[in-house]
């Protein structure tokens, strides 16, 4: 069985981290922007879930030519640096990282609850603070200082997407 190094393990948990956390946000600023001009759950729906899979898809295939081209580069300079984990690996690791955080903003929409936004918020809320928290037991800083951290990252680009569909619908659209 192959061990891998210190970077291959870095690099992987990095980008599950990345792709979970862009997942979260992404699929949340659908579900804030809907919500800031007030469309439909099922509009809500349609966008999250396109986004999702396509924005995971995006994450995935630019991962995989990152980490492709980092290699093809090395081997172009004749230089090897690091052990790197394989672009395959790497784009399967980011896509279902992606999809799996992303799922969660959609989940209130899915079953109908009503004050399908707020329960969303909520539960975006904390996964971004478990999976900020969960990134501690790798690197090993404190745990809530990750999980805020994470948090405050993710509610910025929350709010602004809130506002964007919210001024978009009520000040561009309505006029």
């Amino acid at each position: 069985m192959k061990q891998f190094s210190i970077h291959q393990k870095a690099s992987i948990f990095g980008d599950a981290v990345f792709a979970a956390d862009d997942g979260l946000i992404t699929t949340f600023a659908v579900v804030a922007g809907s919500a800031g001009a007030t469309l439909s759950p099922a509009i809500v729906l349609i966008l999250g879930f396109a986004n999702l899979f396509a924005d995971g898809l995006s994450m995935a295939t630019g991962r995989y030519l990152g980490v492709k081209s980092e290699l093809d580069y090395e081997k172009a300079e004749e230089k090897h640096i690091e052990a790197h984990s394989s672009p395959v690996k790497t784009a399967i690791v980011t896509y279902f990282a992606f999809i799996i955080a992303g799922f969660v903003p959609l989940i209130p929409y899915i079953f109908g609850i009503r004050k399908s936004f707020l329960l969303s918020a909520a539960l975006v809320a904390l996964a971004l603070f478990v999976v900020g928290g969960f990134r501690s037991y790798f690197t090993k800083k404190k745990w809530l200082t990750s999980g805020f951290e994470m948090l405050i990252v993710g509610g910025l680009a929350a709010c602004v997407a809130y506002l964007v569909g919210y001024f978009v619908e009520n000040f561009v659209i309505r006029g």
